[in-house]
């Protein structure tokens, strides 16, 4: 009799993980609504997410995704991506629920997002030390040089787009500056958002400067394909854009907003 009961019991017990394990939502909104919460995928990169002196996250990004989850109705958790190059196979699984670091707008982001509209202006950067980066006016000066980059970042895609292949491939750009920094590479391509960040005088990087410009792009926000998220977002940043927080934003962290 006991082992009849037990067995009908974890029969029970079965049916109800089932249940619950396997509820089912009919959009994204209503998924993060229920779960209270909205996991963003991002890599340590001033100023778009970094942190403060008190160990918080802060940056555009940061602040910018707290402003559309207090609209969202959820609280906003930022999950570090220990390789950039599988941030969709994250977002698809559910690991995150967004990818929102500065993510610049390629045909591969289309291809395996559904994106936001564009929010700031953004440039791939080459980066090198202040003394040396005068000799490098044009990308045909380039092709001599061992580069470091973001792996799978728009930087990594600027360089094989001009058919450069000595170069390393990091965990994120943080990772390429100091490559260049300790001379073991002897540039990096970065974002410019970063590189306006990050080098000259009072910098962390003070003895590096960044040059010509490989690419334009804008940056997006990325969460799963078909998702209901990406029209209800695109209407927040409209909103945000009317009352004024985002150019407030975009002034603190000295970005420009994309028109």
């Amino acid at each position: 009799m006991k082992k009849a009961f037990a067995l009908v019991l974890a029969g029970m017990m079965m049916c109800a993980c089932l249940a619950g394990c396997g509820e089912k939502f009919d959009s994204d909104k209503a998924y993060l609504q229920q779960q209270g919460v909205m996991k963003v995928g991002i890599t340590e990169y001033e100023p778009m997410d970094y942190k403060n002196e008190n160990g918080q996250w802060t940056g555009f990004d940061a602040e910018f995704a707290r402003l559309v989850g207090e609209k969202l109705g959820v609280e906003v958790e930022f999950m570090i991506l220990s390789d950039w190059s599988q941030k969709f196979y994250e977002l698809e699984t559910k690991n995150i629920d967004a990818i929102w670091n500065g993510m610049s707008i390629t045909e591969e982001v289309r291809l395996n997002t559904s994106c936001t509209d564009p929010y700031v202006i953004n440039a791939q950067v080459l980066v090198m030390k202040k003394d040396q980066i005068g000799n490098y006016p044009d990308t045909d000066s380039l092709k001599d040089l061992r580069f470091a980059v973001e792996s799978g970042s728009a930087g990594e895609a600027a360089l094989m787009e001009l058919g450069i292949t000595d170069y390393i491939a990091l965990q994120d750009q943080a990772g390429a500056m100091m490559e260049v920094a300790a001379g073991t590479s002897d540039a990096c391509v970065i974002d410019l958002t970063m590189a306006n960040a990050m080098t000259g005088e009072g910098s962390n990087y003070a003895d590096l400067a960044s040059g010509i410009a490989l690419s334009s792009e804008e940056y997006g926000i990325g969460f799963r394909k078909d998702s209901d998220l990406t029209e209800e977002v695109n209407k927040i940043i409209d909103e945000l854009l009317a009352d004024g927080s985002l150019a407030k934003l975009a002034e603190k962290y000295s970005l420009t907003l994309a028109e």
